[in-house]
């Protein structure tokens, strides 16, 4: 199948016109024209990842996050994103993003989190339509929805605030950087805002006001390749989820005998 029917089949999903102004969705690497025998689906490209695609034999790299955000101003290995192109380059294997308008379309990553979390009834947050807004099917103890969010995304990475209520009810969230919503979660009355990367001063101003929950960036947005599977697997392409596919965040566990 020519890389531009499965581009076309992608942003059916997720139209490129309906990314933010300063993102880089689309083409990477590569030439849309050419013929494409299998995919690897990522979230982020990293060294690893174009190994395994390599091992694979795979001819395209589909990816959540792009690889070029910033101007590569030269490409001679000095950097992890420059040997990444060199390496795409030279085993001809072409990559292609879907980014913000991936996260802003319904069905897509956040709406995709919020049913993960058990959100019903939900509504995009944001008037550009990043973030979801909706209910849970019955409302819990704060602390519990801090073990279920735990639990359903599979991480231990989890920074919160006091909450303003004890039950949690209407729950916001954000897959990725989603600091910028608080206050849009706030006025929309949510007991609890999911998202990542907060930074200390936000913790504090949100602090008593809703309950700020903190998660791994990439494990709030990891379920792009689920998205991105199910775009692909009715077009009859070989793909491979990637394995090699990680967050870089690591966490100090002390090792007590």
């Amino acid at each position: 199948m020519l890389l531009r029917e499965i581009i076309h089949s992608i942003e059916l999903v997720a139209p490129r016109s309906a990314q933010e102004e300063w993102d880089n969705s689309g083409m990477q690497v590569g030439d849309t024209g050419r013929d494409i025998q299998s995919v690897l689906l990522t979230t982020d490209v990293t060294e690893d990842v174009v190994n395994e695609a390599i091992m694979l034999g795979c001819d395209l790299i589909v990816s959540h996050h792009p690889l070029l955000f910033r101007g590569l101003k030269q490409v001679c290995g000095q950097t992890p994103q420059a040997r990444v192109v060199e390496l795409a380059i030279k085993h001809n294997i072409a990559i292609y993003s879907a980014h913000t308008n991936l996260d802003s379309v319904v069905g897509g990553i956040n709406t995709k989190l919020a049913e993960r979390l058990g959100i019903r009834d939900y509504r995009l947050l944001t008037e550009s339509g990043l973030g979801a807004i909706g209910k849970l099917a019955q409302p819990m103890r704060y602390e519990d929805f801090i073990a279920h969010v735990q639990e359903v995304l599979g991480t231990t990475y989890i920074r919160y605030t006091k909450p303003a209520k004890a039950t949690v009810e209407t729950v916001a969230v954000c897959g990725g950087s989603g600091a910028e919503f608080i206050e849009t979660a706030i006025e929309q009355d949510a007991d609890v805002y999911v998202t990542a990367d907060c930074k200390y001063h936000e913790f504090q101003d949100a602090a008593g006001r809703i309950g700020l929950v903190d998660i791994d960036h990439w494990i709030s947005e990891h379920h792009a390749t689920e998205i991105f599977r199910d775009i692909i697997e009715p077009l009859g392409v070989k793909y491979n989820i990637s394995k090699q596919d990680k967050t870089p965040i690591l966490l100090w566990q002390e090792q007590k005998n």
